[in-house]
């Protein structure tokens, strides 16, 4: 009998070359690990702004100045959605997610409402070190991010639901 001969390396097909075989991902994956990535970074500066407006109510607080419920409530909701979204993002729930939208946007606009409602001067603006430029830059800051924020979580909840079947 003839033995077959040991075949040093791989054997045939494992060389890299049956790439076109593979199976391919569905772009709305791949959508959805870059929306996953691109609200993690909203989410990020979304706690950065979240801490400026707390630390602009501790301040205020070692003033022995009443704290404002406006602002205390924002930022109650506003860390509580944003740990939801956080439990979203990473276990894929799509109903977290749908919190965090609603809970960081009602957060962000009772922040715009205090603003509002508070009789900011123009001088306290040009001084760059007033605890009122530091306000109502994390406010400003936060309305931009909550803009991306609405838009990256809308797209990802899209694309995580799964694809309509035609009947």
């Amino acid at each position: 009998m003839n033995q077959r001969t040991a075949i040093r390396g791989r054997p045939s097909g494992t060389d890299g070359s049956d790439f076109s075989y593979r199976m391919v991902v569905d772009s709305r994956y791949t959508k959805v690990a870059k929306a996953k990535s691109r609200l993690a970074k909203l989410i990020f500066s979304q706690v950065v702004t979240q801490l400026m407006i707390a630390a602009n109510v501790f301040v205020s607080l070692s003033k022995n100045e009443s704290p404002d419920r406006i602002s205390v409530s924002s930022l109650v909701i506003g860390f509580v959605s944003i740990v939801a979204g956080e439990l979203g993002r990473k276990k894929s729930r799509s109903s977290f997610l749908k919190f965090y939208v609603v809970g960081s946007s009602m957060a962000i606009l009772l922040s715009v409402a205090y603003l509002a409602m508070s009789n900011l001067q123009l001088e306290s603006f040009q001084n760059f070190t007033s605890l009122e430029t530091l306000k109502v830059a994390a406010v400003l800051l936060g309305f931009l991010v909550q803009l991306f924020a609405i838009g990256t979580t809308v797209s990802l909840v899209k694309n995580m639901a799964p694809p309509k079947r035609a009947s």
